[in-house]
């Protein structure tokens, strides 16, 4: 897909997105100035993505244990930058403290955060936990359908995303990830507890997202690439 190669592979696993349409006021100041929202019948949309990472490897090496698997809460929004589109992390909550501290240094959005997931028989609940000026609290339990759906214009729009932008100091730079199409499942929710992205004006708290659900997805991240100006 790409001509430069891939450095870094990682398989998602027990993935659920969940979605929410906001005004594009409430983020375009939360997003890097070069950028543009990517809009869909005039609303931005903001998504929270949770997951197991596992089998995360350097190109031509075995994974190293305790970097090689750890949870993760992503919470984003849809963007351009020259006609491309991708997306742009508000923040990236992860329980692997190493990891963090490496990627903060490169001007990534991580944060070390309490998450867990369990899982009884075919339901799974998530719980997540992250200690700022205020704090952010997502509880879930989900439980996906299991047949497939065709995935609609919509639903490629939401989750075929294969660029994303983040600024370190002065500079922007896009990160570009390879993976097969998402194979999607219907999922049902149960939200407890929602306080993630208090940034956002018009709470999306007791607001039920677009959800969806995939099982395992192994992706290829391919080293980060400096936007000219």
């Amino acid at each position: 897909m790409w001509s430069k190669s891939w450095v870094l592979t990682q398989i998602w696993q027990d993935v659920l997105f969940l979605h929410w349409p906001v005004s594009p006021k409430d983020l375009e100041q939360h997003i890097p100035q070069e950028l543009q929202l990517d809009l869909y019948e005039n609303n931005a949309w903001l998504s929270a993505v949770i997951f197991k990472v596992n089998g995360q490897r350097l190109r031509f090496l075995p994974p190293l244990p305790g970097v090689d698997s750890y949870l993760q809460l992503n919470v984003r929004t849809y963007v351009t930058y020259n006609g491309m589109k991708g997306v742009y992390f508000l923040n990236s909550d992860i329980t692997n403290r190493f990891i963090v501290q490496i990627a903060t240094k490169g001007g990534l959005t991580y944060r070390h955060s309490k998450i867990c997931i369990k899982q009884k028989e075919n339901q799974l609940s998530f719980t997540s936990l992250y200690y700022g000026a205020l704090a952010e609290r997502l509880k879930i339990s989900y439980q996906p359908i299991a047949s497939e759906i065709i995935s609609s214009t919509f639903d490629k729009w939401l989750v075929e995303r294969y660029h994303s932008w983040s600024k370190w100091k002065n500079s922007l730079f896009r990160i570009d990830i390879e993976h097969l199409p998402w194979q999607l499942q219907r999922v049902h929710i149960n939200i407890e507890r929602n306080t993630i992205a208090p940034f956002v004006k018009e709470s999306i708290q007791g607001i039920q997202p677009i959800a969806h659900y995939s099982k395992s997805k192994q992706a290829k991240i391919f080293s980060p690439t400096l936007e000219k100006k």
